[in-house]
């Protein structure tokens, strides 16, 4: 179950309040929360790697690698690789359905340059970024993004709608690879890879295919192979985003939660974020109960606003 990201955040508020620390903004939360949930994900890979060289807990609900793989799945998924015959190699599919982030505007005939407002600077970096012009893909050639500009080579017609799409390239690490959804393929070295290729008893066959994995990219042999190849990778956490309105007239943050994101990491986790978000903001919590007593009283404001 997903950490819900106006409970953390009410919970840092109501802490930094009674510490006399100040005002942490939604946009300082948003990012600071996004750094500390990837922390705590990368953590996992640690941890279970300590554990698998400790003996085997037998506890049903105490087995530590069980439930650190049980956080992990929430990330698994599964995709097709696209081949580049120009490389002879497969391109890793970079997108697992994360929300994507939009921009839309209008040409004029005499603007060539437009400011994102919806899309931010960081955004835009961390993302696979595609520009359409009336349904139409714009080729990257035919445009230049600096910043938060976009700034195309010749000024867009007029009446031309321009829509901008940004997708987060949320591949984290390659699982399996798999050819016609039935042969696992077998993942080699580049040394292994130039002996089997130079010994015809041990070279690779449709039946018994290899890749080699290198700059995030898949080169499978035999060559012969170049459709049909799917992956199950993990993806990184969607970033954190405490969504809001300031009302007509008022200077104060309301909750919206149309366009927030919550926490994807395990319920368990809820008290470590929040230290660790306080820890961010100078606040060093040595008493537990605090986080808890402050977070029900997040979710008691909560359900008084519902209501």
């Amino acid at each position: 179950m997903a950490i819900n990201v106006n409970t953390v955040y009410r919970t840092v508020l109501l802490i930094l309040n009674k510490e006399q620390r100040g005002m942490l903004t939604p946009d300082e939360f948003n990012k600071v929360a996004t750094q500390v949930q990837l922390q705590i994900f990368e953590e996992y890979f640690n941890t279970l790697g300590q554990q698998v060289r400790r003996p085997d807990n037998v506890t049903e609900y105490g087995d530590q690698i069980k439930n650190t793989n049980h956080d992990i799945s929430v990330f698994k998924e599964y995709g097709t690789c696209q081949y580049n015959g120009a490389s002879g190699k497969f391109i890793l599919p970079s997108r697992s359905g994360a929300a994507s982030y939009s921009q839309t505007f209008t040409g004029t005939g005499a603007i060539s340059s437009f400011v994102f407002t919806s899309i931010t600077v960081e955004q835009l970096n961390e993302s696979n970024v595609e520009v359409y012009l009336s349904g139409s893909l714009a080729s990257i050639s035919d445009y230049v993004i600096s910043g938060n500009t976009i700034t195309f080579n010749t000024a867009p017609s007029n009446g031309v709608v321009i829509s901008i799409v940004a997708t987060p390239e949320d591949f984290y690490m390659l699982g399996s690879v798999i050819h016609k959804d039935s042969k696992e393929v077998q993942l080699v070295q580049r040394n292994e890879l130039m002996y089997l290729k130079s010994n015809p008893l041990v070279a690779p066959t449709t039946n018994y295919p290899v890749f080699l994995y290198e700059d995030n990219l898949i080169q499978v042999l035999p060559p012969t192979i170049t459709s049909e190849l799917s992956v199950s990778y993990l993806r990184k956490p969607m970033d954190v985003r405490w969504n809001f309105t300031i009302p007509s007239g008022q200077s104060f943050y309301q909750y919206n939660a149309s366009g927030s994101i919550n926490f994807e990491l395990s319920k368990s986790e809820q008290t470590k974020i929040v230290t660790r978000i306080l820890l961010y903001a100078g606040v060093v919590v040595r008493d537990p109960s605090i986080i808890q007593i402050a977070s029900q009283q997040a979710q008691a404001d909560t359900i008084k606003e519902t209501l």
